[in-house]
């Protein structure tokens, strides 16, 4: 058994820990995936020379370099998968919660923030549900799911992107900043609520720490949402909600062609 340690300086997000697993579990040399993703580091399990997986990983164009190979012994199996997938359930649970709170609420508000966020939390859902997915389910029906995910995610983030669009040349009344402030702190204690549970069982393990990232990152747009609520009251006008609900829309849009590289 071989051990070969690859940095991917592109690989920054689970959107990414996806793509190089649908690349490199086919091939039937691989044995297990390691990944780090801060230090951005792979570390592939394999039998026979490495050069199959280098070729696979270079047709995913995400800055690999191969950094040792040498030989190892294969590590014993995690036995605490079963606690972190109950993890990423609950995790998943709460995103999709709240994507219909905030999507209800930034329609009766009248804000593109709250609306935007509850893009990002569907969007970090679908990531969430892939995740459960990567144990026991095939390529092809990974690159599917992903496939719908995204597109659907791009679709959201358009029309979201027309509308504020809209608001900017005129249309549209100063959003309700109480509604704003107090959903927005609702969906900042429950993404507090996810990092805590992910916390508690990360232990540098790929799924766990690519969600402790995501959900990092939500507690951030939360805050965002926060203060252009705040804005909008000090300003009485609509300019920060429309700005903050671009950047989060934009973010979206990213995540969105992320996981669409999955089905490539």
């Amino acid at each position: 058994m071989n051990k070969s340690i690859y940095k991917v300086t592109a690989m920054d997000c689970s959107a990414e820990e996806q793509m190089v697993r649908m690349q490199l579990e086919p091939l039937p040399q691989v044995e297990r995936l390691d990944f780090d993703l801060p230090a951005r580091q792979l570390t592939v399990y394999h039998r026979d020379v490495v050069t199959p997986v280098t070729q696979a990983l270079h047709q995913l164009k995400l800055g690999d370099q191969l950094l040792t190979t040498e030989t190892a012994e294969l590590p014993a199996v995690d036995d605490d998968s079963a606690q972190q997938k109950k993890i990423l359930w609950w995790v998943l649970g709460i995103n999709a919660g709240f994507f219909l709170v905030e999507m209800v609420f930034g329609l009766i508000s009248g804000s593109m923030g709250l609306i935007a966020d509850s893009l990002d939390m569907l969007a970090d859902a679908f990531v969430y549900a892939l995740s459960l997915l990567a144990v026991g389910a095939v390529a092809a029906r990974k690159k599917q799911i992903a496939g719908y995910s995204g597109y659907i995610q791009i679709g959201l983030a358009v029309l979201g992107f027309v509308e504020v669009l809209r608001r900017f040349i005129g249309y549209g009344e100063v959003p309700d900043f109480k509604v704003m402030i107090i959903v927005a702190s609702l969906a900042l204690v429950g993404n507090a609520v996810c990092l805590w549970l992910i916390q508690k069982t990360k232990r540098g393990e790929a799924h766990m720490e690519a969600s402790y990232i995501f959900t990092s990152n939500d507690i951030i747009i939360n805050f965002g949402v926060i203060l252009s609520g705040v804005l909008v009251y000090l300003t009485a006008t609509r300019w920060p909600d429309l700005v903050v609900g671009s950047i989060v829309f934009a973010v979206v849009l990213r995540g969105a062609f992320r996981i669409l590289k999955l089905t490539k």
